[in-house]
């Protein structure tokens, strides 16, 4: 997930769940600080549900193929299909789509910060900010949190995965497991 370098040299290191985000800062080699930001994956899906008028699995769905984070990534031209309650789908540029979650990520992103600088830590971790998650996959959370944390941010991803057979092998590696897969118990 971070490397043992980025523990050294200070990283924080957030995962994205479903109805939280988590927050360890590590200095040194060692944790020095976490917090829990009560917003996270789930958020978004009813924003979208919300938004769109869309039943929640089908929020979910659009969420994880089509949404963006950053409004200005997704093309006006790009359309997906909502399914509707009641009626038949319709179409929805994925613009549109984008100007319904960036809002949300933009506040768990500015959350984050202020936990940064609440904690004391916010100038100890230049090597910036790793997410990890299922929602942290998503186009352009990199870039809105890059905007907002005005550090280097990525997306992690298990680097220690053991496996037996290529069947699983691409699956743990990918953050989605982050939180299943630890080396020496430390992400």
């Amino acid at each position: 997930m971070i490397t043992e370098d980025e523990r050294d040299l200070g990283v924080c290191l957030v995962d994205i769940g479903g109805g939280t985000s988590d927050i360890a800062i590590f200095t040194d080699g060692s944790i020095r600080h976490t917090g829990v930001i009560p917003i996270a994956g789930d958020q978004v899906t009813n924003d979208i549900a919300m938004a769109l008028r869309t039943p929640t699995q089908h929020a979910e769905e659009i969420k994880i193929r089509y949404a963006c984070a950053l409004t200005q990534l997704a093309g006006p031209d790009e359309t997906i299909k909502v399914p509707s309650v009641g009626t038949g789908p319709r179409d929805l540029s994925r613009q549109s789509l984008a100007e319904v979650v960036e809002p949300r990520y933009d506040e768990l992103f500015t959350l984050i910060q202020s936990e940064l600088r609440r904690s004391g830590y916010e100038e100890l971790i230049p090597a910036g900010v790793v997410l990890t998650g299922g929602t942290s996959k998503m186009e352009g959370a990199v870039e809105l949190a890059e905007e907002i944390f005005h550090m280097p941010v990525r997306v992690g991803a298990p680097q220690y995965a053991r496996v037996y057979t290529t069947l699983f092998e691409t699956d743990l590696r990918d953050c989605h497991w982050s939180a299943l897969v630890r080396r020496r118990g430390v992400y």
